[in-house]
């Protein structure tokens, strides 16, 4: 099965925030995710994505994560639930509102992202 990737911009205005992320819906590609990577190349990115809002379903784990990530939540609507700084090694990270999808990158992009921006994936 061939990888999807898609870019991930603001609504209004087109800003692209970032060119290439990979698309990742199948149950292995969401639980594997970013562990046992020890580093990220520049502006690399992944999309974890569920079928539906919820608190519990989009949160994360970083066991077995060996470097920091920025963990972007966003809701079926496409707007930012939540931004964090992702530690390696921790138990839990979680959006205080429903999301359905996380986005996960490198830490120096975590600038880019704020609550309430409101996304779309092209």
């Amino acid at each position: 099965m061939a990888r999807k990737y898609v870019k991930v911009a603001k609504r209004q205005g087109g800003q692209v925030l970032l060119e290439s992320a990979h698309w990742c819906s199948s149950f292995f590609c969401r639980l594997v995710g970013y562990q046992f990577r020890r580093q990220l190349k520049s502006g690399e990115a992944l999309i974890l994505v569920h079928n539906h809002d919820s608190v519990k379903i989009s949160s994360i784990h970083m066991l077995f994560v060996f470097t920091p990530l920025s963990v972007v939540w966003i809701n079926r609507e496409g707007q930012v639930t939540s931004v964090q700084l992702a530690k390696p090694w921790r138990l839990h990270y979680a959006s205080p509102k429903p999301a359905s999808y996380v986005l996960e990158t490198s830490p120096g992009l975590i600038d880019r992202f704020q609550v309430g921006d409101e996304l779309e994936f092209t």
